[in-house]
């Protein structure tokens, strides 16, 4: 069966464009591919552009001298990668590295940085898109240093499930613990008890979530106090 083009309205915030938006942006809209492991920005460099993941994630990491690093943000279906380009700052400290492979979109810098000084509807959009993006980070630094190893990666789980339309994550334990700042031993450790646990299945790299509601009732108070925000702060969409 012939494969169907790729829709920018897999994108939440492409998806609440209004039409004016969407007749100016949509033309200008480059689909690529984000395989496991790209690496979209570089801490310090400046942006070319944004991007727009429809059904790819893919995590901010703070990286350290040392080369260590820590995931501070998941984005996938439901945001926008390079805030940076319109908050004024034109480069971060942070990188983007697609965690599960996907597509998406992207869009010049040039032309975002445009549509946002027109000061109307999308500028507001963004701004509450980076009012809940900052909740999310400031929640995984909260959690990283309040709860358990367990209740994070329950944590992650949720939130990556929620910017994806399936139940089914490609992502390797070595790189689950990057995201997370531990060492690979604690992420098969607890991967096995949610596994044990009949919560999900996990092999070769692919993580299939089997009990959400079970994840839910595992996880600490981070993934709901994340999850209200973005309701509130973001229209609900549904690609038509």
């Amino acid at each position: 069966m012939p494969k169907s083009p790729p829709d920018p309205l897999k994108n939440h915030l492409l998806a609440a464009l209004a039409d004016a938006e969407r007749q100016r942006w949509f033309p200008e809209l480059e689909a690529i591919d984000m395989p496991l492991g790209q690496v979209l920005y570089e801490s310090g460099r400046a942006l070319s552009h944004v991007y727009f993941p429809t059904t790819s994630i893919v995590s901010l990491l703070y990286v350290m001298a040392n080369g260590a690093s820590a995931e501070i943000a998941v984005v996938g279906n439901e945001g926008i990668i390079g805030i940076s380009l319109f908050m004024g700052g034109e480069s971060t400290p942070s990188r983007a590295v697609v965690q599960s492979a996907g597509k998406g979109f992207r869009l010049k810098a040039d032309l975002m940085k445009e549509e946002f000084n027109r000061a109307g509807p999308v500028l507001h959009l963004l701004l509450r898109y980076t009012q809940a993006l900052i909740t999310q980070m400031a929640q995984t630094a909260v959690c990283n240093r309040h709860h358990s190893l367990d209740q994070q990666l329950c944590r992650w789980l949720l939130l990556s499930l929620d910017r994806l339309d399936g139940s089914e994550l490609k992502m390797t334990q070595e790189l689950i613990a990057n995201m997370l700042g531990v060492r690979r031993e604690g992420v098969t450790e607890g991967a096995l008890k949610l596994q044990h646990a009949g919560l999900i299945r996990y092999a070769r790299g692919h993580i299939s979530v089997l009990d959400r509601a079970g994840l839910e009732k595992r996880t600490c108070e981070c993934y709901a106090v994340v999850k209200s925000e973005y309701d509130r702060l973001l229209p609900a969409t549904t690609a038509t």
